[in-house]
């Protein structure tokens, strides 16, 4: 049975409510398609009779957190569109290096929706392989995300072929996975530089440090105006003077937030906070 229009305004109506995410309308075959394979898990009959259950306030707290997740985009990829980390290469960590050698030495990175965590991986392989003199530096390596089970896949550093294979060099591949059975697994030393957490952008935020540079990529595009607006404010809360944002290509910080200059940065753009 599909989604029948009743039933996709109230799912549109409670992923607003649970998570501040937006659904268009139209998009009554991605609620198909999305939540069949959670009403299947739960033993029910298609996802008329999950809605059916959603819509009861005794309804399961972990099939609520299932349908949240699946309806959560989670594409990424290794070295997902290069140019920021060309930026980040040649430019930006050269700058950072040179700013603060002489003080903290330290630099923290976050990746605001990490997903299964090939973003903030490919960031700490980058410096790795070509910032060696940061090893005695403390460099903090964050990835958030709304998603318990992609947290879960990406602290486990396990990759498929098909993964590996969609942007990762094959010199990277070579040097810093190991193969076990039909999976890659990221070495040891890499994913104990990278921490993460679950979080919700568009509700309260936990305690978090300043960061140098924040990746928030493709995700703004999948909140309401305000959301977008509060969490672009609360990352530049996160920045200092100088501190630089990624956002997707199809996504600007103009008209939404104060205090950022769009910068570029070889091939990339880059929103840097402007001093006070």
């Amino acid at each position: 049975m599909s989604v029948t229009a009743e039933d996709f305004t109230f799912i549109a109506d409670f992923l607003r409510r649970q998570s501040a995410i937006s659904i268009a309308e139209g998009k009554e075959y991605l609620v198909e398609s999305r939540l069949a394979p959670v009403a299947r898990a739960a033993g029910m009959a298609d996802v008329s009779e999950l809605i059916g259950q959603l819509r009861k306030p005794s309804a399961d707290p972990r099939v609520r957190e299932q349908v949240v997740e699946a309806m959560t985009t989670n594409e990424t990829s290794f070295f997902r569109d290069r140019h920021p980390f060309d930026a980040l290469q040649t430019d930006i960590i050269p700058k950072l290096i040179e700013h603060k050698a002489n003080g903290t030495k330290t630099i923290n990175i976050w990746s605001a929706a990490s997903s299964t965590g090939q973003e903030i991986y490919s960031i700490a392989m980058l410096l790795d392989a070509h910032f060696p003199e940061l090893a005695t530096w403390n460099v903090q390596l964050y990835g958030t995300d709304l998603s318990n089970d992609v947290l879960a896949k990406a602290r486990s550093g396990r990759y498929s072929t098909l993964e590996v294979n969609r942007g990762l060099p094959a010199p990277m591949l070579a040097r810093y996975f190991s193969r076990e059975g039909a999976d890659y697994v990221l070495d040891e030393r890499i994913r104990h530089r990278c921490r993460f957490d679950r979080m919700n952008l568009a509700e309260a935020w936990p305690l978090l440090p300043t960061f140098d540079i924040v990746f928030c990529r493709n995700v703004l595009i999948y909140f309401d105006l305000e959301v977008r607006r509060s969490i672009l404010d609360r990352i530049r809360q996160r920045l200092p003077e100088g501190g630089y944002l990624f956002l997707g290509t199809s996504e600007t910080t103009v008209g939404l937030a104060e205090g950022y200059t769009a910068t570029r940065c070889g091939n990339a753009v880059a929103y840097c906070v402007e001093g006070s």
